[in-house]
């Protein structure tokens, strides 16, 4: 008897589920693979982070030098038009270098000098200062308990004995192998200046290889704009040093400030980190002139106040006109991770990275984001 063929029944999720996973190839997770090449990578990267970290000095110098160089390339320029290139290097080095052995030919008689002058004469100095007209202005914001007198005089004995001034100092080894440090690390820092200012030129077509040709253009631009502002950023700030290093020392020199020459060097060497240098170094040259009288450390005080006015309203305006604005927030914030980093030498060198940064994003991130 003929029968009607049923009508054939679509599959079910369920069976086309389990026909898939039947027939699927069987994947195999390698887990042991996998933690060992994650290990390998977080090795790898400990590894970079502990020689970058050994490196961070050289690093420092490198790019102390790159600035220096792209600071002085203005001034090559400018005479380069006149003489070979070579010939402007040479001139502009040897005027470096002689500036360098001049501050420290001065610098040095004067900290030998007057470090034996305290050695010799420290209970002088201990006994004027506790009988100076300051102090016996503390004593009687103190309630006249003498407590003062008596820290200073504690202070004296501690610092007169040479043992605690050779803990403090971290013993004469450490203090000259600072010494040694330092010397090495500016010679270092020159060889590398002159070196980068040979071979700018050279260095930026170089660098262009590595762009793409379609952006070769817009990678020229940026790059040129970037040297001579930061260029124009380094000489500014050494200007502007410069000027609060000279009036230092004359108006120092006129109220009888101690060592005139070393406190107008430190100006000079702290007026290179924006914003926040100048005051520091008004604050440690007030503070030094109360070793003359308080009525010196006043009259410093007054005058770098009235200084800093001078510098951030007209100064520094002309001064720096044509290099980049720095926001100040960024400045403080810039200097404060430099000098964490690097020290001085780190402040120094954070200001013109953060101007370098302005840059990128005014004339790459913010066109590129236009666009879109």
């Amino acid at each position: 008897m003929w029968r009607r063929a049923r009508p054939r029944q679509a599959p079910t999720a369920a069976q086309i589920t389990t026909d898939a996973t039947a027939n699927a190839p069987e994947v195999k997770i390698r887990s042991f693979r996998i933690g060992f090449i994650g290990a390998l990578g977080v090795l790898l990267a400990l590894v970079l982070g502990g020689i970058v970290a050994q490196l961070g000095t050289v690093i420092l110098y490198v790019a102390l030098a790159l600035f220096l160089a792209l600071g002085l390339d203005p001034v090559v320029s400018w005479l380069q038009r006149r003489m070979p290139r070579w010939a402007a290097i040479l001139i502009v080095f040897a005027v470096v270098i002689g500036i360098f052995v001049g501050l420290i030919a001065a610098i040095v008689p004067i900290v030998v000098s007057q470090t034996k002058f305290i050695v010799e004469n420290w209970d002088d100095i201990v006994q004027n200062v506790l009988n100076s007209d300051f102090v016996a202005w503390l004593n009687q914001l103190g309630g006249g308990d003498h407590a003062i007198d008596d820290a200073i005089a504690s202070a004296g004995d501690w610092l007169a004995d040479p043992a605690n001034l050779g803990t403090l100092g971290g013993g004469i080894l450490a203090v000259g192998a600072g010494i040694a440090g330092g010397f090495t690390g500016a010679t270092i820092v020159l060889i590398l200046t002159l070196y980068f200012l040979a071979s700018l030129d050279s260095m930026k077509r170089y660098s262009v290889k590595f762009v793409p040709a379609s952006s070769r253009g817009k990678y020229r631009e940026v790059t040129e704009e970037i040297t001579g502002s930061v260029g124009r950023y380094v000489i500014g700030q050494f200007s502007l040093g410069a000027v609060n290093g000279v009036l230092s020392l004359i108006f120092l020199t006129i109220i009888g400030a101690p060592a005139p020459i070393l406190l107008a060097f430190i100006a000079f060497l702290l007026s290179l980190v924006p914003l926040v240098g100048t005051l520091t170094g008004a604050v440690i040259i007030s503070l030094v002139c109360l070793a003359a009288s308080p009525l010196t450390a006043l009259v410093a005080a007054i005058y770098y106040l009235v200084y800093m006015q001078v510098e951030a309203y007209v100064l520094s305006p002309r001064i720096m006109n044509r290099a980049v604005a720095v926001p100040g927030a960024l400045v403080v914030i810039a200097a404060v991770a430099g000098g964490t980093l690097g020290g001085v030498l780190g402040a120094l060198v954070a200001i013109p990275v953060a101007a370098s940064l302005i840059i990128i994003v005014e004339k790459v991130v913010f066109p590129r984001q236009d666009t879109h």
